[in-house]
């Protein structure tokens, strides 16, 4: 950082330093229709000017102060007039003693008829004394054409225009001023717009700077970022972060962007010093950094002189995680033998455990219990000196035995769970039967009710055909280039291409290959970091997607999913569908709603603070985090954590993500889903945030329609069939009955919208069975008994999914 110090050496004069080389080198610079540089005359009631060729910049030698209290009367700028002292509007106001002058940088910086002629140590940075005398002289000729007093040093550079204002009232006006290059400045007929776009909606957005509201309209006060589709600033703010920042740190708070970003907000007239951040100047500011997190955080610290005591080689040592570093522990604590053993910290553990990536072994520090899902529970290790807890007594860390037995696949063994859980597993469906199934018949009412306005929708959907080449190994990229392609239109029939598999050479049009491609798609997404949370998913933030506009591409293959034939999320919180629906002003988010482990500790510690003192104390402590999340209130009873509590969610769950979450809805927009889903909640509700449900024996039988020849007994051949389905659905068959969905049409669950054309059943004198995709057809042979039946049904359908598979 050298350099920056040496440069902001030549610039503290002003405090804030500015493009200015170009001002330098135009000295042919013309006033045109703003009048002549005068040379003869002289403003002696302005200010006084000495005789010395070459003028010290340094303040001590040309005598400037700062307003001084023996003043009677703050002295004016001898540019504009007045006497304000608003460094963030007019630039810093400077008293030159020695010459009687007093002025504002920014004044100076655009005044149409001076430039810099001199060195950066001459006269005022750069600005000779007799050029600021000519420039005095020539302004007073000049009506301001806003207060209409004389002394208007600045003008229009519009072709043909002769407007002529102060520049504080050029502010007032909303003039523009770029401070680059030629330093030009626009009347507020002339000034430059940004571009709108009628397509673009026209609500409010959340100001990424200040979090409050900003509306979205082409007005002076507001400016659209040009690198990011629904990012929006007040002027203000950004004016006030520009100054912060500086030209080394001041980009686009959404996506980071710097170049584009001030580019443009140069045109717009925003001011970015050539300076450092002002957080870089700070003295000792980054002095937290060098230090070394020395602290034992496992449960039971085994050291009897305390948690951050540290002996190195030996076994009260520190050792930490190593993937945060910000959690510590003694090697004696999570008996650890080496210095050279790795250790993680229990919520880096648990982040790997939910991204599929955490070892199975059993670590040092922790004990691992393998949930039925297959991911891994990770409690922390009990102390040596401590009797182990029973499994009964770890409970709320697991899933209900009936949750489990739902998620998995493979009948549950009593094996795998404790005496007392065996207990709740028989007791639980007895208790609850009743209730589940008029919820089940729900779900289905409402399921039926989606399906039909989904068929209304697809009306939409033309013959043209639309291919898209699909490598399902990278599903993503191969997916968002096919959806972001110039002639992708979602009113066109999608066909599906799969560029990978060596048996798929030619494109495949039935409705099967397609659906494969938007199951993949949706599973992506349920694991996409455009996403978070466990089951019940929020959208998460994600500054690399806000740039990419990642979110809206989202909800646009999920509106195009559900319209030609795709599965739907299913794994949509129940914030997340209200704030779709609703809008977020509408919504409360809860405690369950947060996916950060360290943000959830921090509400829990608030909520369930029992007193005055301890909750005083719980703020004191995440103090930080509430100051950057705008949630610090004034607390004078144990009542007011609840507020805080709620504000906490609030900026958490919504207001953080309010930049995805208008993105995102802006894709579900496609096709009118977003509006039917606002005119039908329920419905969608039911598979947007419920997993479809398991199949059944009835399912497959009502969604089947039998058809048969004259000759052939359609009862017969019904009773087989039936028969057979009872059997796969009590496990007394080697397939399932999602095999026999797949083998006839290519998904193993029934899509919102249902199949195209609807599944039908044919009874023929064939010799095995036959699964026709492109018509959803099952043909099935004619036997005389039900088990030569039930024993060409598992020998076709097994045999050919294990040929697919493989």
């Amino acid at each position: 950082m050298g350099f920056l110090r040496e440069r902001l050496k030549m610039e503290k004069g002003w405090g804030e330093g500015t493009l200015k080389t170009n001002k330098h080198s135009k000295p042919e610079r013309q006033c045109d229709n703003r009048g002549q540089l005068c040379e003869n005359k002289l403003l002696l009631s302005t200010f006084a000017y000495p005789s010395p060729n070459r003028v010290p910049r340094q303040p001590e030698e040309l005598g400037m102060s700062k307003n001084s209290n023996s003043d009677i009367q703050s002295p004016f700028c001898v540019l504009c007039g007045r006497t304000d002292d608003c460094p963030e509007k007019y630039g810093e106001k400077r008293t030159y003693v020695a010459y009687n002058l007093t002025v504002h940088y920014y004044c100076l910086l655009m005044s149409s008829g001076i430039w810099q002629r001199g060195e950066e140590d001459e006269g005022v940075d750069g600005f000779l004394i007799a050029d600021i005398r000519k420039e005095v002289n020539r302004a007073a000729k000049l009506k301001c054409n806003i207060c209409k007093k004389k002394g208007a040093s600045i003008g229009c550079v519009a072709p043909k225009c002769k407007r002529s204002y102060h520049f504080p009232c050029g502010i007032q006006k909303e003039c523009i001023f770029q401070f680059m290059e030629d330093f030009r400045s626009y009347c507020w007929e002339h000034k430059p717009v940004q571009k709108f776009s009628d397509k673009e909606s026209r609500g409010t957005s959340q100001c990424t700077i200040c979090l409050d509201l900003v509306e979205q309209l082409p007005v002076y006060t507001v400016l659209k970022s040009p690198c990011c589709k629904n990012a929006w600033f007040h002027r203000e703010c950004l004016q006030y972060q520009a100054l912060s920042a500086g030209i080394f740190f001041f980009r686009c708070s959404v996506c980071n962007n710097k170049d584009k970003f001030q580019k443009e907000m140069l045109r717009m007239g925003i001011h970015i010093p050539e300076k450092d951040a002002s957080w870089e100047l700070e003295e000792n500011a980054y002095q937290d950094l060098l230090q070394c997190y020395q602290h034992c955080d496992i449960k039971r610290c085994l050291c009897k002189k305390g948690r951050d005591y540290n002996e190195p080689d030996s076994k009260w040592e520190i050792k930490r995680c190593q993937y945060c570093g910000s959690r510590g522990t003694h090697l004696a604590c999570s008996a650890m033998k080496s210095w050279e053993q790795n250790w993680e910290c229990m919520e880096c553990t648990s982040i790997l455990a939910k991204s599929g990536t955490y070892s199975k072994q059993k670590k040092r520090s922790l004990a691992t219990s393998e949930k039925t899902d297959g991911t891994t529970c990770l409690l922390e290790e009990p102390s040596p000196k401590c009797p182990r807890q029973s499994p009964g007594s770890q409970r709320s860390f697991l899933q209900s035995p009936k949750i489990m037995c739902q998620n998995n696949m493979s009948p549950c063994s009593h094996r795998e769970h404790p005496a007392s859980n065996r207990v709740m597993m028989s007791l639980s469906p007895l208790m609850s039967n009743r209730n589940c199934s008029l919820r089940k018949k729900h779900l289905r009412k409402k399921r039926r009710e989606v399906s039909n306005i989904l068929k209304e929708l697809k009306l939409q959907v033309n013959t043209k055909a639309i291919r898209l080449n699909i490598n399902a190994e990278n599903i993503w990229n191969s997916a968002l280039k096919g959806f972001r392609q110039r002639n992708f239109n979602p009113t066109n029939t999608i066909e599906i291409k799969f560029t990978n598999c060596k048996n798929r050479s030619k494109t495949d049009t039935s409705a099967a290959s397609k659906h494969h491609f938007f199951q993949l798609l949706m599973l992506h997404l349920q694991n996409s970091s455009l996403f978070e949370g466990s089951s019940a998913k929020n959208l998460s933030l994600d500054f690399q997607a806000v740039k990419e506009n990642l979110y809206f591409e989202a909800g646009k293959m999920i509106a195009v999913s559900l319209v030609h034939g795709g599965p739907s999320p299913c794994f949509f919180s129940k914030t997340l569908f209200d704030c779709l629906v609703y809008g977020p002003e509408n919504v409360k988010p809860a405690l369950e709603d947060v996916a950060d482990v360290d943000v959830a500790r921090t509400i829990k510690m608030i909520k369930y603070a029992n007193s005055l003192s301890s909750l005083q104390s719980a703020i004191h402590d995440c103090y930080e985090f509430l100051a950057a999340a705008g949630c610090l209130r004034p607390i004078t009873s144990l009542c007011d954590k609840n507020m805080l509590v709620n504000d906490i969610l609030i900026h958490h769950v919504i207001k953080r993500i309010i930049s995805p979450l208008e993105s995102f809805r802006q894709g579900l927009k496609t096709l009118g889903v977003l509006e039917k889903m606002q005119m039908h909640p329920d419905a969608f509700s039911s598979i947007l945030c419920h997993k479809p449900e398991r199949l059944s024996a009835e399912t497959i039988c009502d969604l089947f329609t039998i058809h048969s020849s004259s000759d052939v007994n359609k009862v017969e051949g019904a009773d087989f069939w039936i028969g057979y389905l009872q059997d796969v659905e009590s496990g007394e068959s080697v397939v399932t009955l999602e095999d026999i969905l797949l083998f006839v049409t290519g998904s193993i669950s029934i899509p919102p919208i249902g199949f195209d054309p609807e599944p039908t059943i044919k009874f023929l004198h064939i010799r095995y069975p036959v699964g026709n995709r492109l018509l959803n057809c099952l043909e099935l042979p004619i036997t005389k008994t039900y088990d030569q039946f039930k024993n060409k049904m598992e020998f076709t359908i097994r045999n050919t999914l294990r040929v697919e598979r493989e």
